[in-house]
């Protein structure tokens, strides 16, 4: 089976709505690799993530704003020949972006990448407490880098790659 990428920004971005989680990758000021799992929203190619005030990531991105984003999608285990252990394969698509995450700190701003957030999850309108607002650390990635990569496609769908 063969991985072909794919540079379509259309499939990008509906691979990306089809996500429910996303993955987050951050370098701590130790220069150890952190990977969290997020909910998130994404518009016009920025990608919106929320979270506690401070913490570990937090600290991190204060230190080191870089960020890697990683999607996936319709995991399905697949294989060529069932008695060849190494035919064997993820059947997924991927999408992995990078950026500098900036955080927001207007209020308006943050109502705003909330609403991206929860349209993620949700077609309801939301409302959102003043207090709830200011407790809540909303950040910005907009894309510099993104790819796209299918998984576990037999050989015969893409006999030109």
């Amino acid at each position: 089976m063969k991985t072909v990428e794919h540079k379509d920004q259309a499939l990008i971005e509906s691979i990306i709505r089809e996500c429910d989680i996303c993955f987050i990758g951050v370098v701590t000021p130790e220069m150890t690799p952190y990977v969290l799992p997020m909910n998130f929203g994404y518009k016009d190619g920025v990608i919106y993530l929320h979270s506690a005030p401070t913490g570990r990531v937090i600290s991190a991105l204060e230190n080191n704003p870089s960020i890697c984003v990683s999607f996936s999608n319709h995991r399905e285990l697949a294989f060529q020949n069932q008695e060849v252990a190494c035919s064997y394969r993820m059947k997924s698509s991927s999408v992995v972006a990078f950026g500098k995450v900036a955080f927001v700190d207007d209020m308006a701003e943050k109502r705003e990448a909330l609403d991206i957030i929860m349209d993620q999850y949700s077609d309801l309108d939301f409302s959102y407490s003043d207090p709830a607002v200011r407790n809540v650390k909303i950040w910005r990635v907009e894309v510099e880098e993104i790819s796209c990569k299918e998984f576990g496609t037999p050989h015969d769908k893409y006999k030109q790659q």
